[in-house]
Order: structure tokens, then C-alpha cells, then sequence
């Protein structure tokens, strides 16, 4: 079948081209004639050439206009279907000029088709169409004109057409993508693009079709696919990923920045530096101003405070605690978090009755197009992640857990190291988090739950007087969360319930019985349990580009009992003691708070954040604290790549405790709360794409510190007995804060952090003699028990293009103080007769720990399938072997006095394997 010509005349821009027969420019002595192209406006009334383009050319217009009449086809020039070519309907836009004798003498292809033996069929016959020449004031010219081809199939072809519909899709993560194209038997144009969802629909003649699809950061491959008329094939096209899981930019965290001081990581900045076991939470560890309790412990110490001075929040709602025993994964699935903010310093407002900073983990939104599923399992435990979406309801839910096999693996270990099976040491641990999201017109519903259990202990020996005991750390959170459209904001609800559980259980004895030889039995046992109702409310609206408000709320109502039991009861306990968190509480505590902030952007250039908090601390019996925080935050952009900040607050927190206990924050009111000050001075500097440089300079005066040692709060908890003595204090820290940062992009990240600190507490003290006696009470600055003056880290990791990562970790600290709160206390040399002994120091004159460098390494290769990818790693903390000193032990032997370090080489090496679909 022949193709039908479509002539299209130009009707907003048509070009003239004065040939010999029309409209010339007059020469000059000096110049030749040439040609002048003019504009042409088309109106009802017909094409005209303008009044000033008509003087051009030297022609007088007729009322303002020289009217123009375009040509017309008076000779068709066919164009064939190519022979042998399959394919569907199509068109070529071409651009013919057209001379003053109606003649084709230029041909340009302005719009190609699909199919580009069309567009040379194109070509080759327009040379032979032929026109009435236009016609400018009865001269003719020449013009240009659009002029297209319109190629069907021939009808034998056309009666045997067929469709391939489908999706292209990555392999391994079945991710939809939406810039691919496909290119049809050889065709250089994409014969179809996909949509936003990966999907395509291909018409095609009945038979045999090679398929080239394309798309970026892929490797192309040619399907063959072979139809039959009328038939309508359904496929997936997979394509095999450059690099399966790219580091890429991520751009979707498009939050203003408004605080001082906030670190957001995102991805793999999240699950592939190493040494973290892959969580996200213990990347915290490598962030600046932050120091650590011991190496691999996951307990941070932000800017010189106690650990249990920062906040730890899931979307809102506040844990207790991030990691499994202490050096474990974190206590939630990596693939539950999407981002983490982290606050060194002056959190925002709704983060309330923290004294430092606050950590906060958002949980990833629902997946809503297809099953997502996580198997993983390395040499400490196995967990698993699953997320289904119900498309028709419009409900997601995700569940996720892991079980820790440390309870089989140390015991058997214990076995091998060890001849005798006396005392043989016992740890494990388990999580669990359940989602249930629901869309509600435009809003969500969220149902959240989640907990964690650690245990760890001795068995008690075959051998009479033999202890043994499990220490029992749980807690449970069941959230109820609502978000919606209100009054032209964003409003949220939440409602949650929490358990919390902490204790010394099922110690053991072994005691004799006449005629029965050794018994085992209970000799104790001590646990607090805390039950928390809470609730918080939210909302935020922009009122204008240049204010937006915030306003919210929180109330925590805290119940605790203490349970002891056993054969060592203390004395003058009672079985009426018995305490229970509903029934019979020892004691109940209520914490609210309400804060409002205002984001001002008074120009351009300035964003200012004034904010308030208003908490109340009630005890039972009638203990009350109400405080007011005040709370300042600036950012001045200086240059666009330049911003200076600087912000300034007051903060509270009921007392504090190295260890969670749960009932401490409770109880500890009656000993008031503690009060201090943030200063923040700092820059952010954008030096060049991809790189970030930052700065902080922080003074933190504290008011008010209560703070206890673990051993303090176990003695007098033991006792059921008051703290003695007054265990308040104050004091003050200050440092610096430096950071370069590269984020995820061009196959990799990394960032080199360094942190100067100097953490004092005023405390009055002992001066010993010689003999150990207490010569005078002095009172000074003492330098605080987690002073760490300098910390640096270097985190990197870089995706290869044959899909090996390798990653380092370089960490270095001077060490803390050897006060004796959480090490052991300097001694010195004395004379005592004649001998040398050791002496306490003076409480001023305490030596440091070793300083520590560390080094972790991360290896890890991926594959990709049609439907999952997996994943094999090997992360090492501490590859450098390297010995961290915790204390020193201060001996005599063969009568000379012997000051040894005391520490092991915390090495973890973790062989692990992961799947996901």
C-alpha cells in the first residue's frame, strides 16, 4: 500500500526566500543580490509578511501587510513501504524548500520516525512532489513548508498485527525503570518508551521481533520474541545492574535546614561502613563529638556527657537502649530505617528532658508495589524482613526479627578453651518489630510494635558456694500513630505503651543438706520493672513563604516496682512489699511537656528559629519541678555555598546512670533535676560537588549534674537505703567539632571527622599522706570520667564496578581519665617503712589511659538474580589487633611494685550472608 502524503503549510513562522522570478533586493555598487529570509503571521484574514519585512524585501505595504498565498501540491511523489520492513503506522516530518518554480529544492528531516528505513524512503521521493509556486503580490517566491509522510503497513501486514505489553525492570531488585527504551529489529529511535511505573506496550507485526532494551547505568540486551497475529504477549524485561546497588546521590531528604547542628545519613551510609555490623544506629560511633565508653560498646558519648545525657527516638517515640548487649547489633532491623538525624548539640524543641543530644531513627515509608523480603545471617545471629502491601485496602504490613545462637556458640567455646566445665558463661539476644500502615484518605494510620531482650551470665559451679546469675535487660513499645491534613497543616497523634525491665536473675547457689550432699538454691534474685503510658501530639503548618509554625506536646505517666526475692532477702524486708507496676507500684512518676517553635525566614539569607519546651516532673508523693527551656537557632547563607550558624538553649533531665535502669528516672526526681546550657558557633561549607566541610564550636556550662556510677546505684538499690550523701556537682564542657564529608555518590562515601574536648566536673575530694590517711578535703575542676580529648575517624567505602565493596574504618582516642568511676584509680609510689607501697593519688593529679588506634575493615561481593540479590560480607572490628587499656592493676611482686595495663583486643569478625527479594 502506497503511503498519503499530508502537506502541512507553517502557520505561525513560515520562512520567504526572494528567488530570481520574485522579490529581490536591490544591489548596490558594492553588493551582490542575496537572499532574505522574513517572518510570516498567519489571521483569519489569510498569510501576510509584516510591514517592515515587506520594506526589507522593496515592496510597498498594503494596509500594514504584504498578503502572501502559500503553494498547493499539484504533483504527488509517493513514498513506498520499504520491503521486509515490520513494523506498525508511522510518520516523517520533513522540511521542504520550495522554489519560486514550485520545485523541491532542499529536503530536511525535522522529525524522524520510529523506524529509520521510512525516513530514507522519505527523502528519496520528496525531491518529486511539486507545487503552485506562493505567491507574494503576484510575484512568486520561495518558501519553506512542512511537509509530512504518513507509512502504513500494507494490508496484508496490517491484518497481523500483535502486542507486547510488560515491564523492564532491574534484575535482583525488581525496580521498576522508568528511563528505558526499546528499540525494535535494528530500528536507531526507540520504537517505545516506558512509563513511570517501567511499563510499555509494543505494537508489532505477527512473527519473529529482536528487542534491544536500554536503559542507564544497565547493560543492554536484545529479547527475541516471536507473536502470532492477534496476540497480545505479556512479559518482564530484566536488566542486569552496572553495579548492583549503587551508591547514588540521594536528593529525596529535601528537609530545610533550620537547626545548628544535625547529620542526616541515608543507605549505605547507613549499613555498609565497617565495623558496624551492618546497623545503622552504631554509625553514630564514627560521627564528630562523639566518644565511646570502650571500643565496640554501643553506648555513645556525645560532647563530654554521661551516655544516658542523649535521647535515642524511633519517629517519636523514645528507647531505652540501641544495641544488644552492649557490643550487639542494634535492637531494631537495619531495613526498618530509612534516615538518621543525629543532634550533637541543641536538639530542636520536641526533643525534650535530654541534657546533650538526641538520636533519631525514621522509619522507612511502606513499599506499596510488591512483596519485599530480607534473609540474612552472619556468626552471631540470624533475622529476616518481610513487607507485603495490600493494594486493594491500601494497607502495608511489615514484619521483621532476629535471634541471636550466642547462647549455643559461647558455652560450646567455653568447652573447647577450657578443661573444666566450671562457671561456663552464657549471652544472647532477640528483637522482634511489627508495621501495620493504613492510607485513610489523606492521611495515615500506624500501628508500631516492637521489642528487645538481652541476657548474659555465669552458671553457677559443681563446687559448694558457687554463684552463678543472668542479668535480664527487655523492653516492649506498642505505638499507635495517626497523621492527617489539619486546618491547613499537618497534624499527628500518637499514643504508645511501654515495659521496661531490667535485673539480676535466677542467681544460684550451691549448699549443702545433710544426707543429700550439695542442693542448688535460688539465692536471690532482683528485677525493676517500669510500665510507661505516654501520649504526644503534633502539628506544623507553613503560614507563608516566609513563617511557619510548630506546635506540640507529651505526657508520660511511669510506673515501677522493685522485685527481690529468694534466700537473701534483705533484712526487714516483708512479704507486703511485694511490688507490682499496676497493683502495687513503688514508685509513679509523670512527665509532660509542651513546646512551640517558629521558623522565621525574614530574607533569603536568614532563617531564624526561636522555641520554647515547658516540662513538669511530678513524683509521688509531692515532688514537682516545672522548668522552662528557652531555645535559639540562626543560619545566615553568606554565600551559596557558604552558611554560618550558631544557636543557644537551656536544657533539663531527671538524674542520670551509665546503665538503663528503668526506675531511676523516676525515683531520682527527689534528688531534683539536672540543668545546663548549650552555645553553638559553627559553618557549613559546600568547598565543591561532593564535598561538605563543617565546623562547631560548643560551651556547654552545667548548672546542676546528678549523676550516678553504676556500683553506687546497685549497693544502695541493694539496701533499699537512700544515696548518701549529696551526689550533685556542676561543671562545664567545651570543644570543637571538625567534619569533611563526601555522601553517597560516584561509588562511594566517606568522611574524616576530628573532635577536641575538654569535659570538667567540680567535685570536692581527699589529698592522702603517705600512710593513706585523708590530710585535707579540696574542691576543683576535675576532669569528667568519659573525657576523651581527641578523637578522630576516617570512615570509606567504595563500590567497584564488578560489584565488590571494600571499605576501612580508622578511629583513634587519647584516653580517659583513671578516676576510678568506670576505670581504676592512679596510684603512687610511698615509702612505708622500709618498703615502697602503692597509694591513692589525688584526685587532681590522676594519670589517662593508653591512648587507642583502630582499625576495621569491610569486604563484600553482590549478585544479582532475575527476582533477589544477595549479598556476601566479611566486617571486622578492630582488624588491627589492637589492645584498648580499660585500667591498670597496681601489683607487688618479688618485692617490687608492678603497674601492668588491663585490656584484650576486642576483636569481632563477622562472616555473613544476606538475601533480598
Amino acid at each position: 500500500m502506497k503511503p498519503s502524503p499530508l502537506l502541512a503549510v507553517l502557520v505561525l513562522a513560515l520562512s520567504v526566500l526572494p528567488g530570481s522570478a520574485g522579490a529581490q533586493v536591490p544591489p548596490t555598487a558594492t553588493s551582490e543580490p542575496r537572499a532574505v529570509e522574513v517572518d510570516v503571521q498567519a489571521s483569519d484574514g489569510g498569510t501576510a509578511v509584516s510591514s517592515d519585512d515587506a520594506s526589507r524585501l522593496g515592496m510597498d505595504a498594503d494596509g500594514g501587510a504584504v498578503w502572501l498565498r502559500p503553494p498547493s501540491l499539484v504533483a504527488d511523489a509517493p513514498a513506498a513501504w520499504p520491503e521486509g520492513l515490520l513494523g506498525t503506522a508511522s510518520e516523517v516530518k520533513l522540511e521542504l524548500l520550495v522554489d519560486e518554480h514550485g520545485a523541491v529544492a532542499e529536503v530536511k528531516v525535522v522529525e524522524p520516525s520510529v523506524y529509520a528505513p521510512l525516513d530514507e524512503a522519505a527523502l528519496k521521493a520528496a525531491p518529486g512532489l511539486r507545487f503552485s509556486p506562493a505567491l507574494l503580490k503576484g510575484k512568486p517566491v520561495g518558501v519553506r513548508i512542512h511537509y509530512v509522510y504518513r507509512f502504513e503497513p500494507p494490508a496484508a501486514q496490517q491484518t497481523s498485527l500483535a502486542h507486547i505489553r510488560g515491564e523492564v525492570r532491574a534484575r535482583g531488585t525488581r525496580r521498576a525503570l522508568q528511563d528505558a527504551a526499546l528499540f525494535v529489529d535494528g530500528s536507531q529511535e526507540p520504537s517505545s518508551l516506558v512509563d513511570d511505573r517501567g511499563r510499555f506496550d509494543l505494537e508489532v507485526p505477527a512473527g519473529t521481533h529482536r528487542i534491544l532494551v536500554r536503559a542507564p547505568g544497565h547493560a543492554p540486551f536484545t529479547f527475541e520474541e516471536t507473536v502470532v497475529p492477534g496476540q497480545t504477549l505479556e512479559v518482564v524485561y530484566r536488566l542486569q545492574p552496572g553495579v548492583v546497588n549503587p551508591y547514588e546521590t540521594v536528593v529525596r531528604d529535601d528537609r530545610p535546614r533550620t537547626e545548628v547542628t544535625r547529620i542526616t545519613l541515608h543507605e549505605q551510609e547507613l549499613r555498609e561502613v565497617p565495623g558496624t555490623q551492618g546497623d545503622p544506629f552504631r554509625v553514630v560511633m564514627l560521627m564528630p563529638g562523639v566518644a565511646s565508653v570502650a571500643s565496640g560498646l554501643g553506648y555513645p558519648v556525645v560532647r563530654g556527657g554521661q551516655p544516658a545525657a542523649t535521647g535515642y527516638f524511633l519517629d517519636g517515640v523514645r528507647v531505652p537502649m540501641l544495641y544488644h548487649l552492649l557490643l550487639g547489633p542494634a535492637v531494631i532491623h537495619p531495613d526498618f530505617i530509612d534516615t538518621i538525624d543525629f543532634y550533637p548539640g541543641s536538639p530542636p524543641v520536641q526533643y525534650g528532658r535530654v541534657l546533650g543530644g538526641a538520636v533519631e531513627g525514621r522509619l522507612s515509608r511502606p513499599r506499596d508495589d510488591r512483596l519485599h523480603a530480607t534473609v540474612y545471617a552472619d556468626l552471631i545471629n540470624a533475622g529476616g524482613f518481610i513487607e507485603y502491601p495490600f493494594e486493594s485496602t491500601g494497607t502495608s504490613v511489615t514484619v521483621a526479627g532476629r535471634y541471636s545462637y550466642t547462647g549455643l556458640l559461647i558455652p560450646l567455646a567455653y568447652a573447647i578453651l577450657n578443661d573444666e566445665e566450671e562457671n561456663p558463661l552464657h549471652a544472647g539476644f532477640w528483637d522482634y518489630q511489627l508495621r501495620v500502615e493504613q492510607k485513610l484518605g489523606e492521611g495515615r494510620l500506624r500501628l508500631f510494635a516492637l521489642g528487645s531482650s538481652d541476657s548474659a551470665g555465669e552458671d553457677s559451679g559443681n563446687y559448694e558456694g558457687g554463684l552463678g546469675g543472668t542479668l535480664i535487660s527487655r523492653f516492649h513499645r506498642v505505638d499507635l500513630r495517626g497523621t492527617h491534613p489539619l486546618a491547613g497543616g499537618e497534624g499527628e497523634l500518637g499514643l504508645t505503651v511501654g515495659l521496661d525491665e531490667i535485673g539480676l536473675q535466677g542467681q544460684r547457689t550451691l549448699e549443702p543438706r545433710p544426707g543429700q550432699g550439695l542442693e542448688q538454691v535460688n539465692s536471690g534474685e532482683y528485677a525493676t520493672d517500669q510500665l510507661t503510658f505516654s501520649a504526644r501530639a503534633g502539628w506544623k503548618r507553613r503560614l507563608s513563604d516566609a513563617l511557619e509554625v510548630q506546635v506540640g506536646g507529651d505526657v508520660e505517666h511511669r510506673r515501677v516496682a522493685t522485685a527481690i526475692n529468694g534466700s537473701a532477702r534483705p533484712p526487714g524486708w516483708r512479704p507486703s512489699d511485694e511490688a507490682h507496676p499496676l497493683k502495687q507500684p513503688s514508685a509513679l512518676g509523670t512527665f509532660a511537656g509542651a513546646f512551640a517553635a517558629v521558623t522565621w525566614r525574614p530574607s533569603e539569607k536568614w532563617v531564624v528559629l526561636p522555641g520554647a519546651r515547658v516540662d513538669s516532673y511530678h513524683l509521688v508523693p509531692g515532688i514537682q519541678h516545672v522548668v522552662v527551656e528557652p531555645r535559639l537557632s540562626v543560619r545566615h547563607t553568606l554565600t551559596k555555598a557558604l552558611t554560618l550558624k550558631g544557636g543557644a538553649g537551656l536544657f533539663h533531665q531527671p538524674p542520670t546512670v551509665l546503665l538503663h535502669l528503668p526506675a531511676l528516672d523516676v525515683s531520682g526526681l527527689r534528688y531534683g533535676l539536672q540543668e545546663g546550657m548549650q552555645f553553638d558557633v559553627g559553618a557549613e561549607w559546600k568547598a565543591a560537588e561532593g564535598l561538605e566541610l563543617s565546623a562547631d564550636a560548643f560551651y556547654n556550662p552545667l548548672a546542676r549534674t546528678v549523676e550516678f556510677d553504676v556500683k553506687q546505684v546497685l549497693e544502695n538499690r541493694q539496701r533499699r537505703g537512700i544515696l548518701r550523701g549529696d551526689p550533685t556537682a556542676s561543671g562545664y564542657a567545651y570543644g570543637v567539632d571538625l567534619m569533611a564529608r563526601h555522601p553517597l555518590g560516584d561509588n562511594w562515601f566517606g568522611w574524616v571527622t576530628y573532635s577536641f574536648l575538654q569535659s570538667k566536673r567540680r567535685k570536692q575530694f581527699a589529698r592522702y599522706n603517705d600512710d593513706t590517711s585523708v590530710r585535707e578535703m579540696a574542691e576543683a575542676d576535675l576532669p569528667f570520667a568519659f573525657e576523651q580529648a581527641h578523637v578522630f575517624n576516617a570512615a570509606l567505602s567504595y563500590k567497584l564496578r564488578n560489584n565488590w565493596t571494600l571499605g576501612t574504618v580508622l578511629h583513634f582516642n587519647t584516653g580517659r581519665p583513671e578516676s576510678g568511676e568506670i576505670s581504676s584509680v592512679t596510684q603512687r609510689e610511698s615509702m612505708q617503712g622500709n618498703q615502697f607501697v602503692w597509694v591513692r593519688e589525688d584526685a587532681d593529679r590522676v594519670g589517662r589511659l593508653r591512648p587507642f588506634f583502630r582499625v576495621d575493615a569491610r569486604v563484600a561481593k553482590s549478585w544479582s538474580t532475575d527476582d533477589f540479590t544477595l549479598e556476601a560480607s566479611l566486617d571486622i572490628l578492630n582488624l588491627s589487633l589492637q589492645q584498648e587499656v580499660y585500667a591498670y592493676e597496681y601489683t607487688r611482686r618479688a618485692g617490687k611494685l608492678r603497674r601492668e595495663p588491663v585490656g584484650i583486643p576486642v576483636i569481632v569478625p563477622l562472616l555473613g550472608l544476606k538475601g533480598s527479594y
